[in-house]
């Protein structure tokens, strides 16, 4: 299995009932995709760089996963469907790019 970071970014507006749907709805998909979370990072509400969807904020979600075959297609696809969720990125993770250079 090989480790993934999947971030996504949410509707800001979400209360705290909506942010803990989805993301149980996140770890289910990515369970019933053949995966398992390993880390979830939950960093609230943050500035964005430009609009998304007519909005300044969104609600930050970083997920170390680990998944076999491709979470692109199983994972991302199908999380993108979803109405609450404004961007979801999908990074295989490379244990050299964590090593310092000197």
């Amino acid at each position: 299995m090989q480790q993934y970071d999947l971030n996504l970014i949410l509707n800001p507006n979400l209360s705290a009932e909506q942010v803990q749907i989805e993301k149980d709805y996140i770890e289910n998909t990515v369970k019933n995709a053949g995966g398992e979370v390993s880390n979830l990072d939950d960093l609230g509400n943050r500035r964005l760089a430009y609009q998304v969807a007519k909005d300044r904020e969104g609600y930050y979600l970083m997920y170390t996963i680990k998944s076999s075959g491709n979470p692109e297609k199983d994972i991302a696809s199908s999380l993108r469907l979803r109405d609450h969720v404004r961007r979801v990125l999908v990074v295989k993770d490379r244990p050299e790019w964590k090593t310092k250079k000197a």
